[in-house]
């Protein structure tokens, strides 16, 4: 990540919460604590209690989100805040925030995102509840498979983003169904991620999860299903192919053999059931191919919006630069300007009209360079 030598990156801080009287306030103290030059961020999504009053309280800044769903409010998160450094974490305590400024540091090293693995220390554990137990393993094994990773964690709540990954990211699903879809969406485009095993614990007692397990758990499985569907066209497709045209060619077959030893056709309706089969396994093949075509043309343009807005990025910088040096320069220029004053009067006249002519020569090469950054941008 490009950031200027004389300028401390920015950190936000996201917290999305419904219903987090017990535990919000001692979660943004302990980030304000182990990030203190961050900006804490807490969207209340319809809470009924006294979240936002006591987040406020605890020096978090406080906005509301109408549309329910987790996903909902890291859609808003995404839009609204502008970082160069991004860490999402939950409001119910179960996230060590000691652990924030190692993510970061990670961010800042060139990774898109990086994912606090629970699984490989202390959630199964701490977490009592066997099935959301089961249902990480099946998810991450059915992700794992698909798409030839090996991420241990695929359904955090806690990650660190990059500027570009946020502002990349096209955020659809409106529940808690986020996380896997960060996931899948990051593994489809190849992004560096890298896997930081922190220290879960379970929900201080009085704190409630919002988790429903069954609901919540064909809800992450059917965006499983959607985006295998729309990543991974080909075998997608062609797997329901080749299962059609297979039960196709054997009822063709028992047709034949049938045809070969009586020499007549009996089971004519299913012989065009059998032929209908193949045809339509044909079809589904030839549209996984070409929706795989046109999903590696996506992938392309990702990767190309990618860069561009990487580009647009290192331009604000340097635009910021370049003020910088102007100030630094008309600072000194200006002191020297009085020193002059206060000496001779023609000496300072002509450090006025140093000064304006290299203020003009900074004027007309900022002028260009936007007008170049714009006609890049269209």
């Amino acid at each position: 990540m490009l950031v200027p030598e004389n300028q401390s990156p920015t950190v936000a801080v996201l917290l999305p919460c419904y219903n987090e009287e017990v535990t919000i306030g001692k979660v943004v103290r302990d980030f304000k604590a182990s990030l203190p030059q961050a900006d804490i961020y807490v969207y209340d999504n319809n809470s009924t209690d006294r979240t936002a009053e006591i987040a406020a309280a605890a020096g978090a800044i406080v906005r509301k989100e109408p549309r329910q769903g987790k996903g909902n409010v890291i859609r808003a998160m995404f839009e609204d805040i502008d970082a160069d450094v991004y860490v999402m974490a939950d409001g119910d305590d179960t996230y060590p925030a000691d652990a924030a400024p190692a993510m970061v540091d990670k961010v800042l090293e060139g990774y898109d995102m990086v994912i606090g693995d629970r699984l490989s220390s202390t959630y199964f554990q701490e977490n009592k509840r066997p099935f959301h137990n089961f249902g990480n393993r099946l998810v991450r094994g059915s992700i794992n498979g698909l798409f030839h990773a090996n991420v241990t964690d695929i359904m955090t709540g806690y990650r660190a983003f990059s500027f570009t990954f946020v502002k990349t990211y096209p955020v659809l699903s409106r529940g808690f169904e986020v996380e896997t879809e960060m996931t899948i969406h990051s593994l489809n485009n190849n992004l560096r991620l890298f896997e930081m095993p922190i220290q879960y614990r379970d929900r201080p007692e009085g704190s409630v999860s919002k988790l429903d397990t069954v609901g919540d758990g064909i809800k992450v499985m059917s965006t499983i299903f959607r985006m295998i569907r729309e990543y991974k066209p080909l075998p997608f497709f062609g797997g329901l192919g080749a299962i059609l045209g297979i039960i196709g060619i054997v009822l063709c077959g028992s047709v034949t053999v049938d045809f070969w030893h009586t020499g007549m056709v009996a089971r004519f309706p299913t012989l065009i059931g059998a032929v209908m089969l193949v045809i339509a396994g044909l079809l589904l093949f030839i549209t996984g191919i070409i929706l795989d075509v046109m999903a590696k043309n996506d992938r392309k343009a990702f990767i190309i919006d990618a860069n561009q807005f990487a580009m647009m990025r290192r331009q604000k910088w340097r635009r910021f630069q370049i003020w910088l040096r102007a100030k630094r320069y008309l600072s000194s220029a200006i002191f020297y300007w009085l020193i002059c004053l206060l000496f001779h009067p023609l000496l300072s006249i002509r450090a006025i009209c140093g000064i304006q002519l290299h203020v003009g020569t900074i004027r007309g090469r900022s002028t260009r360079n936007i007008k170049n950054f714009v006609f890049r941008e269209r």
